[in-house]
């Protein structure tokens, strides 16, 4: 197994700390406690709390586009094909990156402005699913239905169990397919 990157290792200790006990208890102190590493060594890495926030944000962005551009590469269909994108990268993610996640709520308490780098993000994507070759309505439909799942499980809102979720996840992806013509 690949050694983490001590970077890595207090990002996600940062993104721990704001799920399990809120933005409140997000520390340079606490985080160094809890990666395992010394307060100057955190500091070499991150010079303030609100530039760890900010690189939550920008790792949670990274991760996210990655995932999304991927399934893009990987759908030999042309139409749908980032609206199918976005939704499986939502689905595969969401739970394993629910703490990552976290860096958005850090970062919108602390300073909103950090959020442009996703919302920057979004909006190309959002430009992208209008433009997917289905009906954009539809698309965006879709875009904010994968982001309420998302939203449901980083906030424990209700959320589905496996064989609803993914009766949720086929039934969105169908959706994205142009209808077929009759003959």
């Amino acid at each position: 197994m690949p050694r983490q990157s001590k970077r890595n290792k207090i990002l996600e200790a940062a993104a721990l700390i704001v799920h399990n006990r809120g933005i409140d208890a997000l520390t340079l102190d606490a985080v160094a406690e809890e990666a395992e590493v010394s307060k100057g060594g955190l500091l070499y890495h991150f010079k303030s709390k609100e530039a760890l926030i900010e690189g939550l944000v920008l790792h949670m962005n990274n991760i996210y586009r990655t995932n999304v551009e991927n399934a893009v590469t990987d759908d030999i269909n042309s139409k749908g094909k980032w609206t199918r994108a976005f939704i499986k990268a939502t689905y595969d993610q969401s739970l394993k990156n629910t703490e990552t996640s976290a860096g958005m709520l850090a970062a919108h308490g602390v300073n909103a402005d950090l959020l442009k780098p996703l919302q920057q993000t979004y909006n190309n994507w959002q430009e992208n699913i209008a433009n997917d070759g289905i009906d954009p309505v539809q698309a965006t439909i879709l875009r904010l239905a994968a982001d309420g799942l998302w939203f449901s499980e980083i906030f424990g809102l209700a959320p589905l169990d496996e064989d609803l979720r993914k009766d949720v996840l086929d039934h969105l992806l169908k959706q994205t397919y142009p209808p077929k013509q009759k003959k």
